[in-house]
């Protein structure tokens, strides 16, 4: 049978605080949940002790909780196989915690649509710090939310910092938009749009905490009334250790409730900066270009995004730059390496795009008729119109860990 408990154990704010259900086949584990969870403000909390019967921590209520965390048992296929079988918008966000299979337990926590995993013995102030950040999600949730848009180089020089300038310029005709730069020592965003940073991301970063919509703006370069652009300053040496993750995720929320798109120009690599984007974007755009080469560093960049940090198949777009039908990796060459079907291609209009470089016009403005622009056009409607369905359950809690300690 099921036993289904529901006391509020806290409740801290004046107005109803989100529901936080606690689902575990152990009564001594969920009990001590409950107490840690008292620990966390705006939260009503109901516990679930499943004794045997359904395996699915939502099977019978009436009313779905806001939150769920679920503590897995030696049964966690079947738990967050039950998870899985329903549709995704018919899940609360998910807080996982217990014993699972290093990899294909994270794996599928992730489809479930986790948003972190924490070991056990439960840390109090790991579990309080998760909980916390998914409250702040859900009540941000609850307004209008700019979307994140991630840009990342297959191999270097494949044209990603080409096409975050430009979509991120065709996005500003749509809405209001941020260009960040997170290539710390080498961001070119500033050069291809020909603006002068004051102030740099460090510097931004670092007063963060203080910082609200129109003071973000204020430290942003201006290309135009609805492209703002945040990048590097070529006299300050900024190092990867200097940022702390804590400090990115706080400016990637105020840029997403200021702007209505934020693009993040990536730099090629795996580390803390670019797993905070990754793990909050709701698209991700992968850069290649048509070698052998390239496609090899292609097929491991993907295999890393898609199996190690989760992202999904909807989220994960492949951008093919300066194409050429005539090429000897074709696109289906791509596609079968890639396991992808729909691939977009940018034309290789090369004098247009150097002297779009070379001016610092984006190609939307230097040349609206061009190929390469009609084809970025596309993107962006695309974009727009199917306004990035995300599925926020990205990364597992081990990958995490190594960045963040």
């Amino acid at each position: 049978m099921l036993n289904l408990r529901e006391p509020s154990v806290s409740v801290t704010s004046g107005k109803p605080g989100l529901r936080l259900l606690i689902s575990s086949r152990d009564a001594a584990a969920l009990r001590h949940l409950q107490t840690l969870t008292q620990r966390v403000p705006g939260l009503e909390v109901s516990a679930r002790l499943v004794s045997n019967g359904h395996t699915d921590p939502l099977y019978g209520l009436e009313r779905m909780p806001d939150l769920l965390l679920l503590r897995v048992s030696h049964l966690w296929r079947e738990e967050l196989a039950a998870l899985l079988q329903r549709p995704a918008h018919e899940r609360p966000p998910l807080l996982v915690c217990g014993l699972l299979d290093e990899q294909e337990g994270m794996r599928l926590a992730m489809q479930a649509g986790a948003r972190d995993f924490l070991p056990e013995p439960v840390v109090a102030t790991e579990l309080v710090d998760a909980l916390g950040r998914m409250v702040m999600e859900t009540q941000a949730g609850g307004g209008a939310a700019g979307k994140l848009i991630a840009v990342m180089n297959a191999k270097g020089g494949s044209g990603g910092t080409l096409l975050a300038c430009n979509l991120a310029q065709q996005l500003s005709v749509k809405g209001s938009t941020l260009l960040l730069d997170l290539d710390l020592q080498f961001g070119s965003v500033s050069h291809h749009l020909d603006v002068a940073q004051s102030h740099s991301q460090l510097e931004v970063l670092q007063q963060i905490d203080e910082l609200d919509g129109v003071a973000l703006r204020g430290f942003c370069s201006h290309f135009s009334p609805t492209l703002h652009v945040l990048g590097s300053r070529a006299s300050e040496l900024c190092l990867p250790q200097d940022v702390r993750a804590e400090q990115l995720d706080a400016l990637l929320q105020l840029s997403r409730s200021s702007y209505d798109w934020v693009v993040a120009d990536l730099p090629r690599q795996i580390d803390h900066i670019t797993a905070s984007v990754l793990e909050q974007a709701d698209k991700v755009y992968v850069v290649v270009q048509q070698s052998v080469n390239h496609l090899r560093d292609a097929s491991s960049l993907v295999r890393i995004l898609r199996d190690d940090l989760g992202v999904r198949g909807n989220q994960l777009q492949v951008v093919v730059n300066r194409y050429d039908k005539a090429a000897a990796i074709s696109l289906k060459d791509i596609g079968e390496a890639l396991r992808c079907t729909n691939i977009v291609k940018l034309p290789n209009d090369f004098s247009v795009v150097n002297q779009s470089q070379n001016t610092g016009v984006p190609l939307g403005l230097q040349a609206p008729r061009a190929a390469i622009t009609t084809a970025l056009r596309g993107l962006t409607e695309e974009l727009v119109g199917n306004q990035v369905d995300r599925d926020p359950g990205l990364f597992k809690r081990a990958f995490n860990r190594v960045f963040r300690g």
